[in-house]
């Protein structure tokens, strides 16, 4: 192996403020996530406490490698630099969230969008109009503040929101065609598609059963409280026995 020279001083101070200036950009993206992951937390906490019910199954975050996110500019033709980073590469930094049904989904979106500090970029529904391979979920594109010590960074956020099914179907699609670089036989393609159809089934077929639970449990506590009501009634003697009780005890 052929002796490397030395580097400069100045090609020392110009890697060191590269390092350091990569280093700033990925600390942002990362502040970005906290600061949603936060926001995401406290709105599942409110929600459980105000209705009882816990919409969310679980929440992940992922930050890509500054090697992915430079290998996707060089593909895209970009410049490689940090301001073609935050211009052309939208998912740097991502959220997903996993609800338990469909109208979960819709239900954190209206949240989240209606936060005053959040800056919606775009709303792309997979679920309304699913992508080719059958793949479903609800992808928001947010612009997060984060406060640093010397100014205010917009940070763009990807998040993306699907049950628990769509996520199953999603995870293992990703799985069954990793690396693999060829054209998919179209036969594959189309029992993916049904697979996804069938993961969508499932999930009316267990938000209609929820809808309906719920609805028994609501009939099952009005009856119970209207029986409370009645016994408590029941048991409560008239003031005016006791209006009469009282003058014939003071006599």
């Amino acid at each position: 192996m052929p002796n490397q020279p030395a580097l400069s001083m100045d090609q020392l101070k110009q890697f060191k403020q590269i390092k350091t200036e990569m280093t700033r950009f990925m600390m942002t993206y990362q502040f970005a996530l906290d600061e949603l992951m936060t926001k995401i937390e406290i709105l599942q906490q409110e929600f459980h406490y105000m209705n009882d019910y816990n919409p969310i199954e679980h929440v992940n975050s992922r930050l890509k490698s500054p090697e992915s996110m430079l290998t996707k500019l060089y593909r895209k033709g970009h410049p490689l630099t940090l301001a073609s980073l935050e211009e052309n590469i939208n998912d740097i930094a991502g959220v997903r969230v996993t609800c338990s049904f469909r109208s979960d989904i819709y239900e954190i979106s209206r949240l989240l969008q209606g936060q005053q500090d959040i800056e919606v970029l775009e709303v792309r529904d997979y679920i309304k109009n699913p992508k080719a391979s059958g793949y479903q979920s609800l992808h928001l594109l947010l612009k997060i503040p984060v406060f640093m010590s010397d100014r205010i960074k917009n940070v763009c956020v990807e998040v993306q929101i699907r049950t628990i099914a769509m996520d199953f179907w999603a995870s293992l699609e990703h799985k069954i065609f990793y690396k693999y670089n060829r054209e998919v036989p179209e036969r594959l393609k189309n029992e993916l598609k049904d697979a996804a159809a069938s993961a969508a089934a499932l999930d009316h077929k267990m938000e209609k059963l929820h809808i309906e639970m719920k609805e028994i449990k609501d009939q099952d506590e009005e009856e119970e409280t209207f029986e409370l009501l009645l016994n408590n009634n029941r048991f409560r003697l008239p003031e005016a026995f006791l209006d009469v009780s009282k003058d014939s005890t003071e006599e």
